[in-house]
């Protein structure tokens, strides 16, 4: 709340009663000091109110310097912004410290446009914003004009309309670079082998693997299926979901039991399932062989 001090304008006709008060004044000495204490008081106050959110105020002041001098209404304004769209306390407390950045912001200029873009542009419904901006919560440190809108059109034109329309689950991907991070992912599919059309079609059916490392996940992924595999893209045209499963952890092990087994199975089939589901498939397959041999 900001107060106003209206200073009275002096009146022309000098009052006989001001002659007989006398005149104090403060020293400034004191009157430094008073300032000073009140400072440091609402400075801790600020603090204190950094902490009950869970945000580590050393931190906060080192990545947002502006922290310091704003006014404790500030923060207040950003959480009471954050919590009207449904964000609970410890969610509010997770993304502050993730984004010091926040805690000085323009709730009218800097956030609620990016909320009005995600119902009112992207379409998504009320009760899901919160779960949006859960999942992604660098969504509330994106420019709507320069960053969301032209992804979101990008992603439009990719597919990603009517029944493949993006929901709370997916509009992650409004805050990647359609130059540097989409395009060339696709890009990658296609120099792989699928057709323009296909990589499409299974980036809208697994949309995770527009959010993949190509260096990381699809060429390793990619080699192995290939090379020890032996694998057709055939199969993971079927299942994309296959660069979404660790290839250390799962895919290396189960592949490496089947052909001890001289086995083989469907991406789908092999990955799918749970470990117990894993092996009893694999039992079931030792005890047809068994039958038959017979």
């Amino acid at each position: 709340m900001i107060l106003y001090l209206q200073i009275p304008i002096p009146s022309k006709t000098p009052n006989p009663q001001n002659k007989l008060k006398p005149h104090l004044s403060v020293p400034a000495a004191a009157t430094t000091s008073s300032i000073a204490t009140d400072s440091g008081l609402k400075f801790r106050q600020k603090l204190i109110y950094l902490q009950s959110l869970n945000v580590n105020p050393a931190k906060a002041l080192n990545e947002n310097p502006n922290l310091r001098s704003s006014p404790l209404s500030t923060i207040y304004s950003v959480t009471h912004c954050l919590s009207s769209m449904g964000l609970e306390a410890s969610a509010l407390g997770r993304i502050l410290d993730m984004y010091p950045l926040l805690l000085t912001s323009d709730p009218y200029s800097d956030i609620y446009p990016i909320f009005d873009f995600l119902l009112n542009t992207v379409e998504i419904p009320f009760p899901e914003i919160r779960k949006s901006i859960i999942r992604c919560p660098r969504l509330l440190v994106s420019d709507p004009e320069t960053q969301l809108k032209p992804t979101f059109e990008f992603l439009k034109q990719l597919g990603f309309t009517g029944p493949n329309k993006l929901t709370s689950q997916t509009t992650l991907l409004l805050v990647s670079s359609v130059d540097f991070t989409l395009v060339p992912k696709i890009d990658y599919l296609v120099e792989v082998g699928f057709e323009y059309d296909e990589a499409r079609n299974m980036v809208l059916r697994s949309p995770g693997l527009l959010t993949f490392s190509i260096e990381n996940n699809y060429k390793p992924k990619v080699d192995y299926f290939l090379n020890e595999m032996n694998g057709d893209l055939e199969e993971i045209k079927k299942f994309p979901q296959y660069f979404s499963y660790s290839l250390e952890r799962k895919i290396k092990p189960r592949n490496r039991i089947l052909m001890e087994h001289g086995f083989s199975m469907q991406l789908a089939d092999m990955l799918k399932v749970s470990d117990g589901e894993f092996r009893a498939r694999l039992i079931e397959m030792q005890l047809k062989l068994v039958e038959d041999r017979q």
